[in-house]
């Protein structure tokens, strides 16, 4: 059955997210997506006119800024530490953010419109980044709510008509719940205070978000089920990363339980801790032991620009670029001819475009690129060589213009000829650490969408939620979600768990989706993540281990891997 969720806010109807500023009130109804029959725009103008003395107003400065209402009075603190300014080509953009008398104001360091992403609680469905439309600067402060709800309401009605779910049997109460939300927008723009307004807004961001993620389980379901059909899975679907301080017989026993292949880390500054003084003692243990379970093996980064992986003696050549382009090559060539034998798969590159302690230019960063690629082609000519994306929707880039957002970086791989076989991508949430935050699944099923207009095979090469809510740095939010969100959920190892069925769902109903793997295998105490693993510090099974072990047996078929291995 095909419903049409035109009516009212059509996705045309947000005109790229732009907000009228002209005086003229057809103009605004365009714009603001109330666009419908001559009657019913007579009809939301008359409820709009008194909102408008709030809202609608010209131009008269370079600031934005949103009024946040709770319960009808203003808001005494909203948690701005995840927050940063997005620009019309989801481009973060510099801005100083900062809140005060129930308002947060972002000073833009460019023209042109623009929308917030902050950390926001969304009734039953958790907390998490948001962004608001695009809109122009004014003097007086929008609504946050509206705004919100504006911004994933246009995100989904786009993405219902690409994913073509309007006519899917059997996703009507999604699509009523669709119609829900706009219908809240549209009460919320007839309101005549900025308080009732911001009460219907939030109305409409929980049925929008709570909608989205409904819609990409409702898409991935429907392709999951062809790709199973057609036996489209990669034979080496599963993998996690080594837990290189944790080698035992059981670690072992575990990896080969529940994955297909297993990531060793190539730590540049643990393998060369001093100049041409060399430490392979634990990669060749890890190598020895996993050779006899008949692991598939996969390496890398080979090339990091990470300060947790740069040794400490390289930094006396910062200033030499060409000196620390032949010591770079030199290491990716001694790692790859050492482990060539037993490793055909390399994560050549990671984070070269966010994570640069060098202060590299850009086109220095794709000059390290290129060589990398192609040196491990060169010396592996059978192996994958993979470039990999962290923070893949780009928040550094707000902070650090010396970076390249990861689209763009993406983009140049492929248009300069460089020479990989696939982009890897990193999908790890929970603390409060910039690239951390968490996103729901319709925005990381939108993403993966995005990325495979690029052509090339993806990999989920890092994916990490937390088992139990952290209160380390930055301490809990607010709203004692958690540092850096909540999924449904406050952390735990259930949530966990359910987490990972839903993400793999998601992920893997994308044709062009090679590969996931987990990027600890146990709990860290000095990792990003903090209960991060899927095995206890003592290596017994969390919730997400044996759920892992059951998705693996329902996508690939009976195997030897069978959740008795985890008892």
């Amino acid at each position: 059955m095909h419903r049409d969720l035109s009516r009212g806010i059509p996705p045309s109807a947000f005109g790229g997210g732009f907000t009228s500023t002209a005086p003229r009130f057809s103009r605004i109804i365009v714009q603001t997506g109330c666009r419908g029959t001559p009657a019913r725009n007579r009809e939301i103008g008359r409820g709009l006119r008194p909102y408008l003395s709030h809202v609608v107003l010209p131009s008269t400065n370079d600031m934005l800024s949103f009024i946040v209402y709770r319960n009808r009075r203003l808001a005494e603190s909203v948690d701005l530490s995840g927050a940063y300014v997005i620009g019309t080509d989801d481009v973060p953009l510099r801005a100083e953010c900062g809140f005060r008398n129930g308002v947060i104001t972002c000073k833009k360091r460019a023209a042109g419109p623009a929308g917030l992403v902050l950390l926001w609680e969304v009734k039953n469905a958790g907390a998490f980044l948001l962004e608001t439309i695009r809109v122009q600067e004014r003097e007086q402060p929008y609504v946050l709510q509206v705004e919100l709800a504006r911004g994933r309401l246009m995100r989904l009605l786009q993405k219902l008509e690409e994913w073509g779910l309007n006519e899917f049997d059997g996703a009507e109460p999604m699509l009523a719940k669709v119609e829900q939300a706009r219908d809240a927008l549209i009460r919320s723009l007839q309101c005549d205070t900025p308080q009732e307004a911001a009460e219907l807004g939030e109305e409409s961001v929980s049925l929008a978000v709570q909608a989205g993620e409904e819609a990409a389980r409702f898409h991935a379901a429907a392709f999951l089920g062809r790709r199973k059909q057609t036996g489209g899975f990669n034979k080496r679907l599963f993998g996690c990363h080594v837990p290189l301080d944790k080698s035992s017989e059981l670690s072992r026993k575990r990896i080969a339980s529940a994955f297909d292949f297993a990531t060793l880390p190539v730590i540049w500054r643990d393998v060369e801790p001093t100049e041409q003084n060399f430490n392979w003692k634990t990669l060749d243990g890890w190598i020895e032991g996993l050779a006899r379970q008949s692991i598939y093996l996969r390496g890398g980064p080979l090339l990091s620009f990470h300060e947790k992986n740069v040794p400490d003696w390289l930094f006396i050549w910062e200033h030499d670029f060409d000196t620390l382009r032949d010591l770079a090559f030199e290491h990716i060539r001694r790692v790859i001819n050492r482990y060539s034998q037993y490793i055909q798969t390399w994560t050549v590159v990671s984070g070269l475009h966010s994570t640069n302690c060098f202060t590299f230019s850009f086109e220095q960063l794709m000059e390290l690129t290129r060589m990398a690629a192609a040196l491990t082609k060169q010396v592996c000519p059978r192996g994958t060589a993979i470039i990999e994306l962290v923070a893949p929707w780009g928040e550094y880039y707000a902070r650090n213009q010396r970076t390249i957002p990861p689209l763009l970086y993406a983009d140049m791989t492929v248009q300069g000829g460089v020479n990989f076989d696939a982009f890897g991508l990193q999908f790890r949430f929970g603390p409060a650490i910039e690239g951390l935050y968490v996103r729901d699944m319709f925005q990381i099923s939108c993403l993966l969408d995005h990325f495979s207009k690029l052509g090339k095979p993806i990999h989920v090469t890092a994916v990490q939620v937390p088992s139990e809510s952290s209160t380390g740095t930055g301490g809990a939010s607010s709203d004692g979600t958690g540092e850096g969100g909540s999924w449904h959920d406050r952390w735990s190892e259930n949530v966990q768990a359910e987490w990972l069925a839903r993400f793999v769902e998601v992920v893997l109903s994308k044709p062009y989706v090679e590969s996931v793997c987990w990027q600890t295998l146990t709990d860290q105490s000095d990792g990003d993540v903090r209960h991060g693993g899927l095995l206890r510090s003592d290596l017994t099974p969390k919730a997400a281990y044996k759920r892992l072990l059951s998705l693996r047996g329902e996508l690939l078929g009976p195997q030897q891997k069978t959740a008795d291995s985890a008892a």
